[in-house]
């Protein structure tokens, strides 16, 4: 009996050491999804090892970050507000300036920002193919060691099982409920002329998926000069990719440089932009009037928006 338990003792050591340990305990078939998720919430992809996707993005509000720029690796500061990162499987560009073609693309640039976990792309795969888990996880998952290309594909296939489709509004859309009446007012609000919110924030996720001035940009104080960063196109400074607006109610704050706490002053400034910020450059002319919304009605499409909050989301709304 003795013999048996030391022989049995003498095999979980190897397992360790060849890092097979995890995957005796575990009964969970691992598949690309489940190590894109593992990843997304693994610090040694930052350079000092603490920081991950998480970090930044962090799951209890609807994958946003609460302050306006998110601290990166040494104390540095984004330059950009982080936004959710729900909903973007469908999406045509990604990031405020639409620098990048898919999520693929997207998934490993915050890892070599310098402003955010600041590790060179060949430096996490390094640390990957030195970490004999996530040796044995990869070739698990891809037939192979970790490259560039199969760490991306792990996180963005993560990222595209974040879908969020069980919300107020999807149980109205679906004729399972009605929507209370300044809830209703609101819909009717944003989806008219008056308000315009619906020329901007349409389709499934509620965006178009276009780039907008808003107004934040006069060349002044407020000097990011958005997509016109990746086109060097005049027609393009100051605009910013539309965000969609799904869990709208608990990704404060809000704009690319969060600027705003609130959507109360989002509705605020979109009321009359030009009466917040003086000499906005190459506004959109939709905005260049103000919209004349009275404080019920501003109050009325906020009702609505908080009918686009999952419910999974509901308690931080």
């Amino acid at each position: 009996m003795k013999t048996i338990t030391t022989i049995f003792i003498l095999c979980l050591s190897i397992f360790s050491i060849l890092g097979f340990t995890n995957f005796a305990k575990s009964t969970i078939p691992i598949s690309k999804t489940i190590l894109g998720k593992k990843l997304f919430f693994e610090k040694i992809l930052s350079k000092d090892s603490t920081l991950n996707c998480a970090s930044c993005h962090n799951p209890k509000f609807a994958f946003a970050d609460t302050v306006a720029f998110s601290i990166g690796v040494g104390g540095k500061l984004g330059n950009r507000n982080a936004p959710s990162v729900l909903n973007m499987k469908n999406r045509p560009y990604y990031f405020y300036d639409g620098r990048a073609a898919s999520l693929e693309e997207q998934a490993l640039m915050p890892i070599a920002n310098p402003l955010e976990m600041n590790l060179a792309v060949a430096d996490a795969v390094d640390r990957l193919n030195k970490n004999k888990e996530y040796l044995n996880l990869f070739y698990k998952v891809f037939k192979q060691k970790p490259t560039a290309q199969n760490l991306s594909a792990a996180l963005a296939a993560y990222e595209e099982t974040l879908e969020t489709v069980n919300s107020k509004y999807d149980d109205w859309a679906n004729d399972k409920i009605k929507l209370s009446p300044a809830e209703e007012r609101g819909k009717t609000l944003f989806t008219g002329d008056k308000a315009k919110c619906f020329d901007c924030h349409f389709g499934p996720d509620f965006t178009g998926d276009e780039f907008k001035n808003i107004g934040l940009f006069n060349s002044t104080f407020i000097t990011d000069s958005g997509r016109y960063d990746k086109t060097k196109s005049i027609a393009d400074i100051g605009k910013f990719k539309v965000p969609g607006l799904r869990n709208v109610a608990v990704t404060a704050p809000y704009m690319h440089n969060g600027i705003f706490k609130t959507l109360e002053e989002v509705l605020h400034y979109y009321n009359n932009p030009n009466g917040i910020f003086i000499h906005p450059q190459n506004i959109d002319p939709a905005l260049q009037k103000p919209l004349g919304l009275t404080k019920r009605e501003q109050t009325d499409i906020i009702s609505f928006l908080k009918t686009l909050t999952d419910k999974k989301y509901k308690k931080n709304a």
